[in-house]
């Protein structure tokens, strides 16, 4: 047999899990067995491991904490598999109940684990749950990961909008200083004077003069019940990168069966999301009513719906306050998701009225999002702006 061949009937029993219907006939060692091992743990728990005794028999030294299978386990897939495949594993394996609280309440084991956005979701799901000696260590996993997807996301954010608000804000009126030279020039193309080589600004473009005002109020309205985490928390990072940008009013809003406003802890994320109890049922209806009583400016106010539409309320009242808002000149936007984890499951009935009264309906990826708000302040038809995207809009 050839070396590739080996290799490729090694990896069918990686993925078959061994015993005598795999049909391979390979026995695994070193590395491999390990790889094995730690892939049998999880994938396998229900059947042969329930108390999760992952390595006793090696005996292996140092400080565990008081679940060591697990500790163990964390250390070998991260020492076997890239960070990626890491975090899908600990996804995995946060679906058992069992692990869930393992891996989560001893503060040793914690701090081993990948901080990904799943696992905050998964500490803002459990909550006030969390034991208080590892309250600190969840708090610390919370602001890495908060301090990551702040370096990732936010510069384009406060790029995007505050590009949006300077050409949704300009005057034909504007001083020297307030001139946007770029779109001057080209709207002026056409006086272009030979013989003095140069253009004739007739028509001058301004960004627009400052004001205290704010330009645009932004209402993130979101649905926290448990499939939404992962959305709560990009929502949570963007709503505190806007809410520090001047002419814009940035208010968060979360729901289940009552309604939440977290406006004023926009300014620490972390803060924020260790606010937001994740669980529970889903009332649309209460959270519209709440927001439409936040509305000031209709004209200039942009609300975000992130929910995936299941209502628990009255779905006729949530259907006719969601077309008040629209006709009142509030800007509606639907998001089934605002995460990287693909569009969820969702009502479709109430997708289709939210289409049919006008409100676009779709799943939105995080690196998509502040160019999706810069087409809403810029009052852009968002269907356009969908496909041009290859975001696709639900009907």
């Amino acid at each position: 047999m050839t070396p590739k061949e080996t290799e490729d009937l090694e990896r069918w029993r990686l993925m078959l899990g061994g015993g005598a219907a795999d049909g391979t006939g390979v026995q695994l060692s070193g590395d491999l067995s390990q790889v094995d091992m730690a892939l049998t743990a999880l994938y396998d728990f229900e059947r042969s491991n329930r108390n999760f005794n992952y390595g006793e028999k090696e005996k292996r030294g140092g400080s565990e904490g008081s679940n060591p299978g697990i500790s163990r386990w964390l250390g070998d897939i991260r020492k076997y598999f890239p960070v990626s495949v890491v975090n899908v594993m600990q996804n995995d394996a946060m679906k058992h109940p069992e692990l869930k609280q393992k891996m989560i309440f001893e503060p040793e084991i914690l701090e081993k684990t990948e901080a990904d956005v799943h696992l905050v979701a998964t500490i803002m799901e459990l909550g006030k749950l969390i034991p208080s000696k590892t309250k600190d260590t969840a708090r610390k996993v919370v602001q890495k990961v908060v301090d990551e997807l702040l370096q990732r996301l936010e510069q384009k954010t406060i790029a995007a909008v505050t590009g949006a608000l300077n050409k949704s804000a300009r005057n034909r009126r504007p001083k020297h200083n307030e001139i946007n030279w770029n779109e001057t020039i080209k709207k002026n193309l056409k006086h272009y004077q030979p013989e003095y080589k140069t253009i004739i600004p007739e028509v001058r473009i301004g960004y627009g003069r400052k004001s205290r005002k704010s330009l645009k109020d932004i209402i993130l309205c979101i649905d926290q019940s448990g499939s939404m985490g992962t959305s709560v928390v990009y929502s949570g990072i963007f709503g505190a990168v806007m809410s520090s940008l001047p002419n814009v009013k940035t208010r968060m809003v979360v729901f289940d069966t009552a309604v939440a406003d977290l406006s004023e802890d926009l300014k620490d994320p972390v803060d924020l999301l260790f606010g937001v109890q994740l669980g529970g049922g889903t009332d649309i209806n209460l959270a519209l009513k709440y927001c439409s009583e936040q509305v000031t400016k209709p004209d200039d106010t942009i609300l975000v719906l992130i929910s995936d539409i299941i209502e628990g309320g009255n779905v006729a009242e949530m259907h006719q306050r969601a077309k008040d808002l629209v006709d009142s000149g509030v800007q509606v936007i639907c998001l089934l998701a605002l995460n990287d984890d693909g569009t969820p499951g969702y009502d479709q009935e109430n997708a289709a009225q939210f289409a049919k009264i006008g409100i676009p309906v779709f799943a939105c990826t995080p690196d998509l999002f502040p160019d999706l708000m810069a087409a809403a302040i810029q009052k852009q038809d968002l269907a356009m702006w969908a496909a041009k995207e290859d975001v696709v809009l639900k009907k």
